[in-house]
């Protein structure tokens, strides 16, 4: 299948508002417009000597124009967004003319291996499959509301953004929450070798690191209290239960590092630093600093505003009783 991309108008259209011709026979207003639809025809017979079976164009496709290419078995799309175009000339290696004039098909044209309109729900979607040079897919996302496709298009996006990671830096780590409870596990054990608050701020950090798993079983729709329960008794063995996590599946536990549910170890790294780094942040402030003559000017406006108010409800009822 070969598409011709085009950046061209194929529609008769009308002269602008300002537009004057002067004739001095009426026989050459036939001739003006004989030549508008020489013109639109030439147009379309140099798109069909092309050998094109598919012409994309930036700009509008009138009626005419679409009629022509059925008749010939080719179909036409015009209005094409701009991201669409590129996409398509990425993928097929056709370039986009601004003209129909010495069309090269060799050079200007793409190639894929099959085309198709297909009806996906009330839209259509055209398909272009084995391309040459596509390097990437397409996903279509459906839903019954406008949110449910938005919520599906982030868990899309963040998958998709793992899975990058994970591509470009190699090392990787259990995931569903094992590396977590891993944490808070060895946390736990060394604060009990602390003496004053350090210890209480160790613990809490790691009972935090517990949310993580914990989410993950609410999400899932599974009870965390039962679960967290197991991941506690499978790390607290002395060997084997460091790669146990959730099992968003069966609502257990499991050996995410065998099952490959994965992560990559920067992720990690960087979520971890970035809630030290918070933590560490809330506790080195030992001391709030207030104004108090602010205060007291604040409260003293407040009191004179009162002030006002009541000798003017004084003398209201005041008048009244007079009357």
């Amino acid at each position: 299948c070969k598409i011709l991309l085009l950046n061209v108008e194929l529609e008769l259209k009308s002269e602008k508002e300002n537009a004057e011709i002067r004739l001095k026979d009426p026989s050459q207003y036939q001739e003006i417009v004989e030549a508008e639809w020489q013109i639109i025809y030439e147009k379309l017979d140099k798109c069909v000597k092309s050998g094109a079976n598919v012409v994309l164009s930036r700009l509008a496709i009138g009626d005419l124009a679409t009629q022509y290419f059925a008749d010939r078995g080719m179909f036409c799309a015009g209005r094409v967004p701009e991201d669409d175009m590129s996409r398509v000339s990425f993928a097929t290696g056709g370039m986009v003319q601004s003209t129909v004039n010495n069309l090269n098909p060799d050079k200007v044209l793409g190639q894929c291996a099959s085309f198709e309109e297909r009806q996906v729900g009330n839209d259509r979607f055209n398909l272009f499959t084995g391309c040459p040079r596509a390097k990437t897919a397409t996903i279509v996302l459906r839903g019954g509301a406008e949110q449910f496709i938005e919520e599906a298009h982030r868990s899309m996006h963040d998958a998709i953004m793992i899975v990058r990671r994970a591509v470009k830096n190699a090392a990787i780590v259990p995931g569903g929450g094992a590396v977590d409870m891993e944490v808070s596990k060895v946390l736990r054990n060394f604060s009990r070798t602390l003496m004053g608050k350090e210890q209480l701020f160790i613990n809490a950090f790691a009972k935090a690191l517990e949310v993580i798993p914990r989410q993950l079983c609410d999400n899932a729709g599974f009870d965390s209290t039962e679960v967290l329960n197991k991941l506690r008794q499978k790390h607290a063995l002395a060997e084997g239960g460091q790669h146990f996590g959730v099992d968003i599946d069966t609502g257990g536990v499991i050996d995410t590092y065998s099952s490959f549910v994965w992560e990559p170890v920067i992720v990690k790294r960087n979520a971890l630093q970035a809630a030290t780094e918070a933590a560490c942040l809330i506790l080195s402030v030992d001391e709030t600093v207030r104004n108090p003559a602010s205060e007291q000017e604040q409260g003293m406006g407040r009191g004179r505003g009162m002030g006002r108010g009541m000798p003017m409800g004084g003398m209201g009822r005041g008048r009244g009783m007079r009357r």
